[in-house]
């Protein structure tokens, strides 16, 4: 049921981070605040399709 998603930038568009999440218990997109080197601040990442 974990399925690996990548994590993209909002602000720049890059893909900085993979993860994984349960589809099962959530089935939205998931959003984190994390630090993207290519800004150099912290920014929120979210799901790519």
């Amino acid at each position: 049921m974990r399925d690996l998603v990548t994590l993209v930038c909002t602000e720049c568009g890059n893909e900085n981070y993979h993860t994984d999440k349960n589809k099962k218990l959530n089935p939205e997109r998931i959003e984190f605040k994390k630090y993207c080197p290519f800004c150099r601040k912290q920014t929120l990442h979210r799901e790519k399709k």
